[in-house]
């Protein structure tokens, strides 16, 4: 994976991560901790990690985006258990 792509990935993360940390200023209804948003981070760094190494893989659109949406649904998968608290 070249640099690019890491900054790529990891400015993607950061402005996803931007839409909660300013939603925090402006109403009560989100209320996330540092571990929220490093679990986030994470999360969505290794997503786009897998998302980018996977996809290199195969030249095919259609391909690309199955993997693309797999990765996707995964990550929603894990977010959706992880903020449900399931203990």
């Amino acid at each position: 994976m070249s640099r690019s792509d890491v900054l790529r990935i990891v400015g993607v993360a950061v402005a996803l991560l931007a839409v909660p940390a300013v939603a925090m200023g402006i109403t009560d209804e989100v209320d996330w901790g540092p571990l929220d948003f490093v679990v986030a981070a994470a999360l969505l760094i290794v997503a786009g990690a897998a998302t980018v190494h996977l996809t290199r893989k195969t030249a095919d659109q259609r391909r690309r985006a199955l993997i693309a949406a797999g990765v996707a649904l995964a990550l929603a998968t894990v977010w959706a258990v992880l903020a449900v608290g399931f203990d």
